[in-house]
């Protein structure tokens, strides 16, 4: 029996809109399924894309894509996920093993230039991301992504900064995070030139309170 995915208030969780597949067969048509509409999106953007057309790129009945995604919205909001989760997974591992002032410069550069790269060649990643300011869910994940990749970078603030104030550090992570996202979303809504001269001063302005250049 397929199981549904839920949210906990308790433990700050935020719910999906859409059914979790249990068994092997399902998990695999919910991959050409979210395939189908990844593709979609990139040829012609979520908001021009139709449900009807997810079924029949990805192989499926009408029925059988409503069972697990009962709207579009369930659908970008998979796609959300999917991504905040590679995100953090690879956050996570650039900043897991720093130790020094310059081993954060690095990493925190190779982030923002890998984010950027990516928003800039993944159509779909940028699609979602525009899209969320207007819904109010997938705000809140895009927040709750935001607080898990600034705890990754306050660990590491406070490695380097034993008797800083720790409330500083995460606000002063939160807030470099926060920046970050914002001007990606400026960066990539501008000509190339420009988004290029964007991001190279946030990172500038954000090495300087990191690392103090």
């Amino acid at each position: 029996m397929e199981g549904s995915t839920v949210s906990n208030s308790q433990d700050g969780q935020i719910a999906s809109p859409r059914r979790a597949p249990s068994q092997q067969r399902s998990r695999e048509r919910v991959e050409r399924m979210l395939a189908a509409a990844s593709a979609l999106t990139a040829e012609q953007g979520s908001d021009a894309m139709r449900m009807g057309e997810v079924a029949e790129r990805a192989g499926v009945s009408i029925g059988s894509l409503y069972q697990f995604f009962p709207d579009k919205r369930a659908i970008i909001w998979a796609l959300a996920e999917r991504y905040t989760a590679e995100s953090q997974a690879c956050i996570s591992a650039a900043l897991a093993d720093v130790t020094d002032v310059e081993g954060l410069r690095r990493a925190f550069s190779e982030l923002v230039d890998i984010y950027y790269g990516l928003f800039l060649a993944e159509p779909v990643m940028r699609d979602i991301w525009s899209g969320t300011q207007a819904d109010k869910a997938l705000r809140e994940l895009e927040l709750a992504d935001s607080r898990a990749n600034a705890e990754f970078l306050t660990a590491v603030l406070k490695r380097l900064r034993p008797v800083a104030d720790p409330a500083a550090l995460e606000t002063t992570a939160f807030l470099i995070w926060q920046m970050g996202e914002a001007t990606m979303r400026l960066a990539i809504s501008v000509g190339r030139q420009e988004g290029d001269d964007l991001v190279a001063a946030y990172k500038r302005m954000a090495l300087r309170e990191l690392v103090g250049e």
